[in-house]
């Protein structure tokens, strides 16, 4: 599942990661497949006289590297979010599955990465734990701590090591917590993009798809949740979900500028039966059809979820359909 508790199982991970800066040769012919139809990457279209000026940028820049690129992209196109500063890993994304596609050549990256190895940092701090069983109201001290960037690698680490996903980067605006009961580590969360569509979380709230384009910053997907397995604690799972709804607006709002007013999941359904989030009153409102994160047309080329939704905001959909 994606933001369900487990144990970790290990599957092939292959996130889409690059960086680095290497000269290339600006008068190499380019490989590109024409095409007459516009292209969605990261949430935003382009046609082909938008595909013409990312090209244009690249034959202007031949030293540029794949982060100056986006950065310039970002600024040519406008391509911010909401708090003004530049969508710049949006526009790696978009930029790699041009490359991909055959519709751009991106310099080569300076450093060699295998898109596949997993957060292999292995410290004492993410050994396992003793083992705790109590019922969640024996706990003392329970709360949420943002993770920050000194403790980004401890939560990378334990959610690669005990999530049957394993760990691979958030996408786009994301907060990342720990849930502690006085000094010990009970849980871990992770909140980052919503899903570019899914038919049944945008069936439920009625907006079309102008509207979806438009607000989607709105929708705040929960991308992981982990209860360690040597944490045994009737009802924490349920109460920790409960306790990030209420704290999430605020520290979303303090680091990107705006309240989200809605939050989804999707939990695998031949693995899990989502109790947590039903007894955390979330919605279960239908079931993915296997075609991932950005709703492509390669049906069954992922698990099938079902889709549960949280309102943040009483008028989430007011909101969402302006």
């Amino acid at each position: 599942m994606v933001g369900e508790l487990s144990f970790r199982k290990k599957i092939d991970r292959c996130p889409n990661i690059f960086c680095g800066t290497r000269q290339f040769d600006s008068g190499k012919k380019w490989r590109m497949e024409s095409s007459s139809s516009n292209k969605r990457y990261s949430g935003r279209v382009f046609g082909p006289q938008e595909i013409e000026q990312v090209r244009a940028i690249i034959r202007t820049h031949p030293k540029a590297s794949r982060q100056q690129l986006s950065y310039r992209l970002c600024e040519a196109f406008d391509w911010r979010k909401n708090d003004g500063s530049l969508k710049d890993m949006s526009c790696r994304v978009a930029l790699l599955r041009m490359h991909r596609e055959g519709l751009i050549e991106l310099p080569a990256p300076q450093h060699r990465v295998n898109p596949c190895r997993s957060f292999v940092h292995r410290t004492p701090q993410g050994e396992p734990g003793v083992l705790l069983e109590a019922a969640v109201h024996e706990l003392d001290g329970l709360r949420l701590d943002v993770v920050e960037r000194k403790s980004s690698a401890l939560w990378n680490e334990t959610i690669d090591r005990y999530h049957y996903l394993g760990y691979k980067p958030l996408p786009g605006a994301q907060l990342r917590y720990f849930a502690y009961a006085g000094d010990r580590l009970v849980g871990l969360l992770g909140f980052g993009a919503a899903a570019w569509k899914t038919g049944p979380r945008d069936q439920w709230i009625g907006w079309n798809r102008e509207q979806r384009q438009r607000n989607l910053g709105g929708v705040v997907n929960n991308a992981r949740f982990l209860i360690p397995p040597w944490i045994r604690v009737k009802g924490l799972a349920s109460k920790l979900l409960s306790m990030a709804a209420r704290r999430l607006p605020d520290d979303w709002a303090g680091r990107y500028g705006y309240r989200p007013v809605l939050l989804e999941t999707f939990v695998e359904q031949e693995r899990f039966a989502g109790t947590c989030y039903r007894a955390a009153n979330w919605t279960c409102v239908g079931q993915t059809q296997g075609r991932g994160k950005l709703g492509d047309h390669r049906l069954g080329q992922v698990p099938v979820k079902t889709v549960w939704v949280y309102p943040l905001a009483r008028d989430f959909r007011e909101q969402l359909y302006r």
